[in-house]
């Protein structure tokens, strides 16, 4: 994609926002009219960034990787409130065999007794 192509899909996303290219550069951050120049030159990594984030669109679009002007969905992290052993990587599938329980219970117990202050934490 040239230069002028990239250009003219900032104006038309400017314009669906209801935003002037010089609006668009001052929320970019952009020295003083700077994205007008890049009708003719390449913009920077950065400054490109910062006018697709200005224009809720992503670099690939602004030039032309693909015709989706939409942002990606986000991902969504599922926190587990309660994790099991086996969340955290334990071994024996997070479950402790019966002839290690009282292993666990010991370690823990000492532990305790050289840190009690991490009982008390939150």
């Amino acid at each position: 994609m040239t230069p002028f192509e990239t250009f003219e899909r900032i104006k038309e996303l400017a314009k669906k926002h209801g935003l002037s290219l010089i609006e668009v550069n001052d929320k970019a951050g952009l020295g003083t009219r700077s994205i007008y120049h890049w009708n003719k030159t390449n913009p920077s990594t950065n400054n490109l960034k910062a006018v697709a984030d200005v224009l809720h669109t992503t670099t690939d679009y602004l030039t032309g990787k693909t015709d989706d002007p939409s942002m990606p969905a986000k991902k969504e992290h599922k926190i587990n409130q309660d994790p099991t052993f086996a969340d955290l990587g334990m071994p024996y599938g997070g479950k402790i065999p019966e002839d290690l329980k009282d292993t666990y219970v010991d370690l823990a117990k000492s532990y305790f007794k050289r840190h009690p202050e991490m009982l008390n934490k939150e």
